[in-house]
């Protein structure tokens, strides 16, 4: 099913950037891979890592652009030369096999390099996502007791080892961080050094001499195996404090093989890298999936969906994949008449609860990219349990699994439902975590005996094909009735003066709860509230129709980017204190 690709390849590279030294010629042999006079030489590599990926690409297209960020163009050569120099750097400073490095930083070329220098080695990454706050970042690195961490101080503003001070504690002698008594340095990309801050050149100065590996000793400096973990990925936090989802080299990239066959990702592809890096699809279907395929992967790290429409056409992107949301603004963004010259992506890739039929027709009609795929994932999965092959026409929101993944719907009971009925969704198969990062009770509550993983997701499955419904937690029970907040954003979604929406459950002194709305609507359109009450009213049981709609022009999002419904209930709250005359 996947798309042949018949481009010639030839792309415009310019000179090597002095940024990422240490660039020549690799070796042919995938056993024997040396990159550069100040790099790691490595023996075996084990072949389904993510580090033999990279190198099993650098062999094939050397010279084709993998990575491009802004002005910053790296072939596979040179990526591979840079990460391989990055992870000798990592040694130096004493990272060895099994140890956590932590990236806190947006989407560049320098991101992926430091996450595959680390893998070089056999580092566990943990990404940390940029919206998180001083404390949220200071939890995830004492969990994993991560001993290095890179940040890219002042991005939009922000001061990341400040704010992470400022929660944990000031710098001590021999600590940047008191409060983190594992993380021994912190290393900025861009910020001249100081007492506690290494810079992005004092690191690599530390590369200065080969250093062979030895994979009988018995804490060495390799190349990870396929078991080995690759990286400690948080959950986004939406239903309690977030947990490190352990996700291994082997399981990642069988995954995304996989999901790039099925999406027909090849070397052609160029990825537009808008969905954070710290995010498991973004990460993986992202940077893998065009690695894996020997494609670009273009980061993109601040979202404007006008310099986004742009790039889109300079970079020739042919591949688009993101939240609803991503594509939403997108249409927002673009002018009334498709300009001639304007370059269209062949493929979108989307998936959420949310997704109704106008979004994915205004994508074909608006942004016209005529190929969609819809699916369904979680951190906890990869990032990926389903996935639809492209399909040009209407795009059903259920789709199969990846092959050799196990899918059930149960009650609460924990017993199979009829088909067609709603569930709680489980998944089974190599796609899934072999459990939260040193947190037993967690992973004993997510994983049963038989290698269930239990989603609190809810779905139907019908004729092998699963359709998510909602969170088993964002369901509410209006006049005894269960009302799931997807499918009445769904019928909100429909209307053709709305662009995002989400509902919420409040409680109701009558009926237990009720519904809330909050919508955002598009661009150049009008609308009430009351009217979209009255638009439900045709579509849905008076018992699912929210009782009012209130229009915003912003969604609050968590820091994967999803709506806040947390924010949400909380204003809802607010509001209803107002109006019975409390604060």
């Amino acid at each position: 099913m996947g798309t042949v690709c018949t481009c010639d390849g030839s792309h415009n590279h310019p000179q090597a950037d002095p940024r990422f030294p240490g660039q020549r010629d690799a070796s042919d042999r995938r056993d024997d891979v040396r990159y550069g006079p100040s790099v790691m030489t490595v023996g075996d590599i084990t072949p389904d890592t993510i580090w033999a990926v990279l190198c099993e690409s650098a062999r094939r297209h050397p010279d084709r652009e993998a990575v491009v960020d802004g002005r910053e163009r790296l072939s596979y050569q040179q990526l591979a030369a840079s990460a391989s120099q990055a992870g000798t750097a990592m040694t130096a400073a004493g990272i060895r096999h099994g140890d956590r490095i932590a990236l806190w930083a947006p989407n560049s070329a320098r991101w992926a390099v430091v996450a595959l220098g680390a893998h070089s080695v056999g580092a566990v990454v943990v990404p940390i996502n940029t919206r998180a706050r001083g404390a949220e970042a200071a939890h995830q690195l004492r969990t994993t007791r991560s001993r290095m961490l890179f940040v890219d101080d002042g991005f939009l503003g922000t001061g990341y080892a400040a704010m992470l001070r400022a929660a944990a504690g000031e710098s001590g002698p021999d600590r940047p961080v008191l409060g983190l008594p594992d993380l021994e340095q912190i290393i900025d990309f861009h910020r001249e050094p100081d007492l506690h801050i290494t810079s992005w050149a004092q690191l690599l100065r530390r590369a200065t001499t080969p250093r062979p590996v030895d994979l009988r000793a018995p804490r060495r400096v390799a190349p990870p195996g396929t078991d080995d973990v690759a990286y400690i990925m948080s959950t986004s936090g939406s239903t309690g404090r977030a947990k490190g989802v352990v996700l291994r080299h082997g399981q990642l990239v069988r995954v995304y093989r996989s999901l790039s066959e099925r999406l027909g990702i090849g070397r052609c592809d160029r990825i537009l890298g808008v969905t954070p890096l710290s995010h498991s699809f973004g990460l993986n279907a992202g940077l893998l999936a065009a690695l894996a395929a020997g494609g670009c992967y273009v980061a993109v790290d601040v979202f404007d969906p006008v310099t986004a429409l742009t790039r889109i056409t300079t970079e020739r992107i042919t591949v688009l994949s993101g939240p609803p949301t991503l594509f939403t603004d997108l249409i927002a963004a673009s002018p009334a008449e498709r300009q001639p010259q304007a370059h269209t992506p062949r493929l979108a890739v989307t998936g959420a609860t949310t997704v109704a039929a106008p979004l994915l027709d205004r994508i074909r009609l608006v942004l016209g990219i005529p190929l969609i795929v819809t699916g369904y994932g979680l951190t906890e999965a990869s990032g990926t349990v389903t996935a639809r092959y492209p399909e040009s026409q209407t795009v059903s929101l259920a789709a199969p699994p990846l092959p050799g993944v196990e899918l059930r719907v149960v009650d609460t009971e924990g017993n199979a439902v009829p088909e067609g009925t709603a569930g709680e969704v489980l998944v089974r198969g190599y796609n899934v975590m072999s459990g939260y990062f040193e947190d037993e009770a967690a992973t004993a509550t997510a994983l049963d005996g038989d290698g269930w993983l239990h989603t609190g997701d809810v779905g139907v499955l019908e004729a092998g094909e699963l359709r998510i419904i909602d969170r088993i937690g964002e369901m509410f029970i209006v006049g005894g009735f269960n009302v799931y907040p997807s499918e009445v954003e769904q019928v909100l979604s429909r209307h053709p003066a709305v662009g995002e929406v989400a509902v919420v459950g409040v409680p109701d002194d009558r009926l237990g709860e009720r519904g809330i709305a909050y919508a955002v609507p598009r661009q150049g359109h009008s609308v009430t509230g009351q009217q979209l009450v009255e638009h439900c009213r045709g579509a849905l049981a008076g018992y699912k129709v929210p009782s009012e709609v209130i229009l915003l022009s912003e969604m609050p999002r968590i820091a994967a980017g999803k709506p806040s419904r947390l924010a949400l209930r909380e204003l809802a709250l607010q509001r209803r204190a107002e109006h019975r005359g409390v604060g």
